[in-house]
Formats: C-alpha cells, sequence, structure tokens
C-alpha cells in the first residue's frame, strides 16, 4: 500500500479511537410554564453503570413524573438507548439523545427529571423542554477528548517482575490492579491502537502470558 494511503487509513481508523466524553457529572436545569425539568449527565462505560445511576435518580427523586434519559457507550458510538418514561413517544428521550449526538459526545448517560407544573405543553414544547435540560447539563460539564482502551491482564512469574514493570513504566500504562505470588498479575489499560505492539513486547519475557478482560 503506498504511504499516502496508508496514513489515510491511519487517521480515518483513529477516529474510532479518539472520542469525546464528560470529565465528571454535571447537571442543568429549565423551567416552562410551572414544570421544573432536573438534567443530570453522567459519564458512564456500561450498561450497569447507567442502571444504578438510574436506579439512585429514582430512589432520590421519587416523586417526579417523569424520569426520561438517553445513553451512548462505546468509542465507535453505534450502541445507545433512550427512553420517554410515559411521556408522548418521541417527545423526551429522543430530543435528549439528540443532544448527545449534537455535541458529538459518548460513554455518556443523560437523565432528565420532570416536575409536572399543571399545564400540559404539548409535544412540541415537551421535545423544546428536554432538549434544552439536556443541553443546559452538557453545557455545565467539562468535555474532554480521551483514547479508547482495552484492559489486559498480565500474569508471569514473580522473579520478572522487574521486567514487566519496566516496560509497564516505559509505556505510561494505567495500573487497575495487582496480585503478587509465585505466579503474579497485573491489570492494566492499554490504548486499543497500541495494544498488539506492547503485549508483544510483553512476550518476549519468559514465562509471561497475556489475557483480555
Amino acid at each position: 500500500m503506498p504511504f499516502w494511503l496508508e496514513k489515510i487509513y491511519f487517521c480515518r481508523n483513529m477516529e474510532t479511537v479518539f472520542y469525546k466524553t464528560i470529565k465528571a457529572p454535571s447537571q442543568g436545569n429549565y423551567k416552562e410554564k410551572g414544570s421544573k425539568f432536573l438534567s443530570f449527565a453522567f459519564p458512564v462505560s456500561s450498561e450497569s453503570e447507567v442502571k444504578e445511576y438510574l436506579q439512585k435518580l429514582r430512589k432520590e427523586y421519587y416523586d417526579a413524573t417523569h424520569h426520561v434519559y438517553a445513553y451512548r457507550i462505546g468509542s465507535d458510538k453505534k450502541f445507545f438507548r433512550c427512553s420517554d418514561d410515559g411521556e408522548p413517544s418521541n417527545s423526551s428521550g429522543p430530543p435528549v439523545l439528540g443532544q448527545i449526538q449534537s455535541f458529538d459526545l459518548t460513554n455518556i448517560l443523560i437523565v432528565v427529571v420532570r416536575y409536572f407544573g399543571g399545564t400540559k405543553l404539548g409535544v412540541s414544547g415537551l421535545i423544546h423542554a428536554y432538549r434544552s435540560a439536556a443541553a443546559d447539563a452538557i453545557r455545565n460539564a467539562e468535555i474532554v477528548e480521551t483514547i479508547d482502551k482495552k484492559i489486559i491482564i498480565v500474569s508471569f512469574p514473580y522473579q520478572n517482575i522487574g521486567e514487566v514493570m519496566k516496560i509497564i513504566k516505559n509505556e505510561g500504562l494505567e495500573i487497575q490492579n495487582s496480585f503478587f505470588e509465585n505466579i503474579s498479575s497485573i491489570k492494566v489499560s492499554i490504548p486499543i491502537f497500541d495494544i498488539e505492539r506492547i503485549t508483544n513486547k510483553l512476550l518476549t519475557i519468559e514465562g509471561v502470558r497475556t489475557f483480555q478482560e
């Protein structure tokens, strides 16, 4: 393959490695004709995290009329869900998801908690309200660009710990946890585009084995 084609392929492939998300939870709000829309944005990486946040908010805001939400997970941005939670079809969940897409975010959950104010807003009014509340939570968050990573478990004889740790340190890998016995293991996160190179380097050490979590 010509060099210039290799460069184009590499850049296109990297688009699925780097992605934008939010650094920490944030909040927003919107009010319309007595109804209050409280919005919450959370960085997430799995559906189990989504369920935990939803359960927490439903418990804390148990008296709210609706708990509308949308989320997107994965650097490829292909996995997403949304819920109207009893509001008219497509009046709330999709507008919240639309804001996630508009800001080009992933690994994010947005929940909008509504307290009904006594006046119906109609479908167009609901779309505007939920969209505005979601956007406010995003604008109040710090958006960061990050690298997609995979968790790799490195197993090795304890006597080779020095060689293993030298590679981990030189590559700047983040250690998730470790276990040291005769056969030891260290769990590290590695950028997905670097997995093959780094694991091949580790496998040159006698007794080392690697596994993807």
